[in-house]
């Protein structure tokens, strides 16, 4: 992604769409400033610490280590690709440009060689972009702010103002420039270029007795200061103001919107200038002006407070300075809001041809007049006289608020196009006019950046100071929540006057209250928020009205088939279609339509819309219970249904489909807990946890779970209800359920938030949850019909929890043999699945735990799942690996990762991508190598980035790779994080597992103390029964590098009997070799073990000694040396 870096102020990174990226800390800002202010090029790590870590600072113990932390940060913010790494040191990947000092520069050299070029129109123009981009001091987060850069870019911005002064001057503009210039001569006294401007802009403004003042002050403060005299351009100065010489003359020019300024000569039509700036809609302003001269009508349509007047009128003016050749009779807005009959054409016409001056006071009575009425056909016919008037004449018509009267509105234009061919209607609507040859330009609400400058400018008229970066994320949350509506926007600044950002954005849950005080001189339905929408409102027929206010209930959007289902009841009362009504509310922009896929289209409420369909939905007694109540229906039934799908061919469109409707699921949940339906909540919730759990939604697992379970009673509560069996699912049929398949649900939304519980050892260990636990195993049998399935089949890892290991064996064997007769196909693959990952780290079951991987790969094929398929064949990599088999373990691997992406599984990728790295390091050839060490530098960003509450074994995967390099630094600064994070959790062997990893790196750098007492701790946690039973081979490997930290301690002894235990309790089968890195840690040890003996037999006798250790003896021998 790139990046605009902001270091003219407090450092920022701002997204291509204008939010800024949070860079927390202030060692973070100041490593991101000092490599901005390098401008892309190689800063040296030494060069960046002294950066980062000012002069009166300690610097890190190991800075080095300290600084790659720091960068690790910096990626993970930004992106790895944000970040370089260079000949000893770090980049920002980033044109000069992309950074706010490089680009300042530009424009202000620009500027002032345009000056130079006698251009001073464009010089203004080029200093005002580059000084804009100030947002306060320079490199302000440099603990020293940037030392001589911060001094340089002060005087290139002081350079800079005096230019843009010296350019306006240039266009004449004397008396607009000479406070500031005022400003910037008394804050630099002694500066004589400067001070020479003050002159010329008050000689220029005729202030001449002013100026000779100005000039004996400046010649008295340089005698004083400096003993020196004033210089050349000051002394000349002064002579031409006591010759009393005229300024030079403004050069006129022929182009440009300056010219047109400082003309005198005003335009026919009755187009007037804006009082306030027009912020953004460039690309709207082009693309109308090009629509204009290609089409005689067009039509600017969008919900009330887009800012569609406004961007008619800026258009307008635009067409008229590019061509007003073409509309030689001038541009000429009518504004149709007082007309209130939507049928009168006579009345719409009456409005435009008042707008043209065109309607005359008539004296009647006289014999005259009677004589013209009677001859003219035109007379009481204001359409007539409107065409004629307009028959010869060429100009552009601005028609705004056509939408109360479309109807009237249409008739008028149509006849105008007709009769009179040198008339273009540039007309606004918040639905289309519908007259042949019509273009219809949708106006959207502002983009986040520019409504963001929007609220910038308004507010700082409102609040003189305020800046959008004193609190970004309260300005952004403003501009969200009202939709980019730009009236909205304004309203919203002026009550900047009197609340805060943070605190303004609390309140617009009652934003129709808070909005309400806007500029008294637009129309009074603009004055204020609400009666901007009570005006659509108004326009609305009774049955548009009904579907709009059941269109609040929903969040995020909507299908047409789901509004239907929602509005099914509105229909058989009125007859009316519920299709057609929202095509309606579409075409009067009350409704937002977007493609959705190829199915057809998703619509939903502008925010504000929806706020005030809600109101209205409260104000009819009974209909918001209601309306919600068929929206729980119509979203529990698209999860029930949706389920079975997500174990099929149909995988990814269904994940992707309760993805987008996963905001109107929780609602749905959450109006089902509020309502104590209990059975509604626990049919969603099962209905959604296979997706919560592709999806890495497990904080809604926990969430919904917990909030459905509080509603009844406790499924594992002593004593414990023996569970029957139930062959039909909870959720094969709509609630209600019956007794027992509601205590079953009640047990699977429990097994359901255990199996997602992050708990701590503590907790686990806690009575209370070794007692529930207990009961699990107590509820269900092996092979019953539930434990066959999901969650059911999660009882499985209670006997896990409470150490009974010796059953898992068993209790898989009855999973599998249960699915078989039952004809559970998908549930028999992920039990086969569940075996072999069980057994594949104990070298006596590895033929069947192949055999089990690859069934299950089948099945799972066969039946056309993704995610299945993704998992057996990571799975089957991995045994590949174990035989050394890595060219085919790599290719499993990128068909696992295709499957992935495939799904959508964004959490499940990075893990794919650091195994195929972890294989393709092992390959022979160095461009396979390079790309291993790419994926798996890649896996570890992108996991950390993503964030989630497990372990992050790509991290673990490239820091042994990285060990194996030599750069253990590295390797530790991102495992020590790591340990911190994992010191708590269950099961604690993937705390030991990244101990372990952490106290070899130690060992590689010759810090046997470190090591040893590392490697005691984590021993101990990969020897928990959990570890046991699912990776026992991590505490043989902790051997080897206790026995490399003894040997470094002097104490070879002891490490040779690690070496002999090794040997003796690693027993691999035929055509299976320990790892490479396994391979090299076995070499490692026994050289240091054998250095630190003495000659002859003693390594010999040491091994032998050890090699009839037990495992527990020689953990022993390792908690103890």
């Amino acid at each position: 992604m790139r990046y605009l870096y902001r270091v003219l102020g407090t450092t920022q990174a701002l997204r291509q769409d204008g939010t800024a990226v949070p860079i927390g800390g202030a060692r973070l800002r100041a490593l991101l400033t000092a490599l901005a202010l390098a401008g892309g090029r190689t800063v040296r790590s030494g060069e960046l610490a002294a950066s980062v870590w000012g002069e009166d600072e300690d610097p890190p113990a190991d800075e080095t280590a300290a600084l790659q932390a720091l960068v690790g940060r910096l990626r993970r913010s930004l992106g790895r690709e944000a970040v370089g790494s260079g000949e000893g040191g770090y980049r920002l990947v980033a044109d000069r440009d992309d950074i706010d000092l490089y680009r300042f520069e530009r424009l202000a050299s620009e500027g002032a060689a345009a000056l130079a070029d006698d251009d001073p129109a464009k010089a203004v123009d080029l200093l005002d972009d580059a000084l804009a981009l100030w947002r306060g001091p320079a490199l302000t987060d440099l603990p020293d702010g940037g030392g001589a850069a911060g001094v340089r870019a002060v005087d290139r911005a002081l350079g800079a103002r005096r230019h843009r002064a010296e350019a306006a001057l240039a266009l004449g503009r004397a008396e607009e420039v000479l406070p500031s210039v005022r400003q910037l001569a008394a804050e630099h006294p002694i500066d004589e270029p400067l001070q020479a401007v003050l002159l010329r802009a008050l000689r220029d403004a005729g202030r001449t007795a002013e100026a000779l003042a100005a000039y004996e002050a400046v010649r008295a403060r340089l005698a004083d200061r400096l003993g020196t005299d004033p210089g050349a351009e000051l002394r000349e100065l002064h002579a031409r103001l006591l010759a009393d010489e005229p300024p030079a003359a403004v050069p006129e020019r022929s182009a440009g919107p300056a010219a047109g300024r400082l003309s005198s000569r005003r335009a026919p039509g009755n187009l007037r200038a804006g009082l306030t700036s027009f912020v953004g809609r460039d690309a709207e302003i082009e693309a109308l002006s090009r629509e204009l001269g290609a089409a005689r009508l067009v039509t600017l349509t969008g919900p009330g407070g887009a800012g569609k007047t406004r961007l008619s009128l800026e258009a307008a003016a635009r067409a008229r300075a590019e061509r007003g050749e073409e509309w030689a009779d001038g541009v000429w807005v009518a504004e149709l809001a007082a007309v209130r009959d939507p049928e009168d054409q006579g009345a719409t016409a009456e409005a435009v041809l008042t707008a043209l001056g065109g309607r005359e006071t008539l004296l009647t009575g006289t014999t005259a007049e009677g004589l013209r009425a009677a001859s003219d056909p035109t007379v009481g016919d204001p359409l007539a006289q409107l065409s004629e008037r307009c028959a010869a004449r060429r100009m552009l018509l601005v028609l705004d608020n056509c939408e109360h009267l479309v109807g009237a509105a249409a008739r008028v234009v149509e006849r105008l196009l007709v009769e009179c061919p040198g008339v273009s209607v540039l007309a606004t609507s918040r639905e289309p006019l519908g007259v042949p040859g019509e273009f219809v330009r949708p106006v959207e609400p502002l983009p986040d950046p520019v409504a963001l400058r929007l609220l910038a400018e308004r507010g700082a008229s409102a609040r003189p100071g305020f800046q959008v970066e004193d609190d970004p994320e309260a300005c952004a949350e403003i501009c969200r929540r009202l939709d980019g509506l730009p009236l909205a926007i304004e309203l919203a600044a002026a009550r900047l006057r009197s609340l805060a950002p943070g605190q303004l954005a609390r309140r617009l849950d009652q934003r129709f209250r808070l909005l309400n005080s806007g500029s008294r001189t637009v129309l009074p339905r603009q004055q204020t928020l609400r009666a901007v929408v009570d005006w659509s409102w108004e326009l609305l027929d009774a049955a548009e009205r009904d579907v709009l206010r059941r269109l609040s209930v929903f969040v995020g959007g909507c299908r047409l088939e789901q509004v239907e289902e929602v509005c099914a009841d509105l229909a058989e009362r009125t007859d009316e279609d519920i299709a057609a009504l929202l095509s309606s509310l579409v075409d009067k922009s009350l409704v937002v339509a977007a493609p959705d896929d190829a199915a057809g289209m998703r619509y939903r409420l502008l925010e504000t819309v929806a706020e005030y369909a809600a109101e209205k939905l409260d104000a009819v007694p009974g209909e918001r219970e209601h309306a919600e109540r068929r929206h729980l229906v119509v979203y529990r039934e698209l999860a029930r249904n949706a389920d079975p799908l997500l174990r099929g061919p149909q995988q990814v469109t269904w994940l992707d489909r309760l993805e987008r409707e996963h905001d109107n699921i929780r609602a749905a949940l959450r109006r089902a807990v509020a309502a104590r339906d209990e059975h509604e909540a626990l049919c969603m919730i099962l209905s959604m946890s296979w997706f919560w759990q592709l999806r890495g939604h497990r904080g809604d697992a926990r969430h919904w779970g917990d909030a459905a379970l509080a509603l009844g009673p406790d499924p594992f509560a002593a004593p414990a209800r023996p569970a029957p069996p139930l062959y039909e699912p909870c959720t094969a049929k709509p609630p209600p359920m019956s007794e027992e398949q509601l205590w079953e649900a009640r047990r699977g939304a429990r097994l359901m938030v255990l199996a997602d519980a992050e708990e701590g050892v503590r907790e686990l260990a806690s009575p209370q949850r070794q007692a529930e636990l207990r009961t699990i195993t107590r509820v269900y049998s092996p092979g019953m019909p539930q434990v066959c399935r999901i969650p059911g089949c999660m009882w499985f890892f209670a006997w896990m929890m409470i150490g009974e290991v010796g059953k898992l064996a068993e209790l898989s064997d009855a999973f599998v043999a249960g699915c078989r007769e039952l004809g559970y196909e998908w549930e028999l693959a992920f039990a086969l699945q569940l075996r072999a990952k069980l057994t594949s780290d104990h070298p006596e079951s590895w033929d069947r735990s192949t055999a089990d991987a690859a069934e299950s790969l089948e099945i799972f094929r066969r039946v056309g799942d993704a995610w299945g398929e993704a998992e057996a064949l990571s799975g089957r990599a991995e045994a590949l690996t174990a035989r050394g088999e890595f060219a085919r373990a790599a290719e499993d691997c990128r068909h696992a990762i295709a499957r992935a992406d495939q799904l959508g599984a964004h959490s499940q990728v990075p893990q794919l991508k650091s195994r195929l790295g972890s294989v393709l390091v092992e390959l022979d050839d160095p461009a396979q190598v390079a790309e291993g060490e790419r994926l798996m530098e890649e896996a570890t960003e992108e996991s950390e980035h993503m964030g989630g509450e497990g372990p992050n074994f790509a991290a673990v995967q490239w820091a042994i790779h990285l060990t194996r390099l030599g750069r253990t630094t590295s390797a530790r600064a991102l495992l020590i994080p790591l340990v911190d994070q994992f010191a708590e959790r269950i099961p604690q062997l993937f705390a030991g597992m990244i101990e372990g990893v952490l106290a070899w790196t130690y060992v590689e750098d010759g810090h046997g103390e470190e090591a040893l007492a590392i490697v005691q701790e984590s021993i101990l946690k990969t020897r928990e029964v959990v570890a046991e039973a699912i990776a026992p081979h991590l505490t043989l490997s902790q051997f080897l590098t206790a026995a490399r930290a003894l040997a470094l301690l002097g104490r070879g002894t002891e490490g040779g009997r690690l070496v002999g235990a090794y040997d003796g309790l690693s027993k691999l089968p035929e055509g299976h070799f320990p790892h490479p890195v396994e391979r090299a840690s076995r070499k490692a040890a026994e050289a240091a073990v054998r250095e630190a003996l003495p000659g002859g037999g003693a390594y010999a006798r040491a091994y032998a000694s050890g090699a009839g250790l037990t495992l527990a003896e020689a953990v022993d021998l390792v908690r103890d040396a």
